[in-house]
């Protein structure tokens, strides 16, 4: 589908940039758009390349906005003693909903990002699907299972169809400013990756001290602030013991962390609230499928069942290491995405 219009979301990273050149080579009309959200040399990056590239550019202040969709959740799940994941919420409020509405609002038919991920329409069923991006390494698909049906039939992810490498070699043959960018591995609003700290400032209360526990409930040790902690953690345990302990679980109610053996951090079964079906309208009855419980780690052989309208039980061929509540568990057959949600408890 060939749009009159396209916006194309410009981070000011490589991939963003060269979705905007890729996209304008094949002559469709474009004009990039930014988001503040912070970072301003993100946003002085992407004007560069815009500028370059001869195409409009516009930058949208969600500032506010993020702070309350993004920034609060994530602070409030930790809270709770749960790992939220900020890139998948941001995706759902953010980019391709407010976003979205600010690029129709300058005249964009559909809106282009530089994801991992394909697009694509099946006729057969009328519903479009969205698939694994071909480079397993790179693959983004994880963040994206909350889209709708409306979202993907006004979306373009033309990075899909490449690997990382053929994306930098575009990026040095267009001779893009942004070519030799470093990528970020960290989450866009905490410098360093220094979530403690930046919890700390947001919750203090989060960093109040307490005991850290063994499965039966006996005292072993001290912990900082459950808000330094997450499902699967060995850092931070500061307990002589005679093997390696890890975080199994965060007790909020009772301000403690329960420690265990790597052994006893294997699950088997989920339960996934908050549910997105992408390519179905409902699972009404056991459906197998691949299940991933964090972003790359590798889908596992599940079984899902329907538990009410909104919630799926996962059930693993095998047991998975630390399943951790507040992040996503997305469900594929192949390459495609059937959906996912939030982990909600494990067992």
């Amino acid at each position: 589908m060939r749009s009159k219009k396209i916006a194309v979301a410009m981070s000011g990273g490589v991939d963003s940039s060269v979705c905007a050149a890729l996209l304008l080579e094949e002559g469709f009309s474009i004009f990039g758009i930014t988001m503040q959200i912070g970072d301003s040399g993100k946003i002085k990056a992407a004007k560069r390349v815009a500028r370059h590239l001869g195409i409009p550019h516009h930058v949208v202040d969600f500032r506010d906005a993020f702070r309350r969709k993004v920034i609060a959740d994530f602070c409030a799940e930790y809270k709770r003693g749960r790992t939220p994941n900020p890139c998948i919420r941001c995706n759902q409020y953010i980019k391709f909903t407010a976003l979205f509405k600010e690029a129709r609002k300058l005249g964009a038919d559909s809106i282009a990002t530089g994801h991992y991920a394909r697009i694509a329409f099946e006729r057969r069923k009328g519903r479009y699907l969205l698939k694994k991006g071909i480079d397993a390494r790179k693959d983004q698909s994880y963040f994206l299972y909350v889209l709708k049906q409306r979202q993907l039939a006004h979306t373009l992810m033309p990075l899909g169809e490449l690997t990382k490498a053929e994306v930098k070699q575009i990026a040095k043959d267009k001779k893009l400013s942004v070519a030799q960018r470093p990528e970020s591995q960290e989450i866009c609003f905490i410098p360093d990756n220094r979530y403690g700290e930046f919890l700390k400032k947001y919750m203090p209360e989060g960093a109040r001290p307490g005991a850290i526990v063994n499965k039966k409930g006996k005292i072993i040790g001290k912990h900082q602030g459950i808000i330094f902690y997450t499902v699967g953690q060995r850092k931070r345990m500061g307990i002589a013991w005679k093997e390696p302990l890890y975080v199994i679980s965060i007790d909020k109610k009772n301000n403690r962390i329960v420690a265990g053996t790597r052994a006893q951090l294997y699950g088997r079964e989920l339960l996934v609230n908050n549910l997105n079906l992408v390519c179905l309208d409902r699972i009404k009855a056991p459906l197998k499928a691949r299940v991933s419980v964090r972003f790359l780690h590798p889908a596992a052989e599940a079984v899902l069942f329907p538990v009410g309208r909104n919630r799926i039980k996962v059930r693993f061929k095998r047991p998975q290491f630390a399943i951790t509540p507040g992040q996503a568990a997305v469900f594929y057959q192949k390459d495609i995405v059937l959906g996912g949600g939030t982990i909600a408890d494990f067992s």
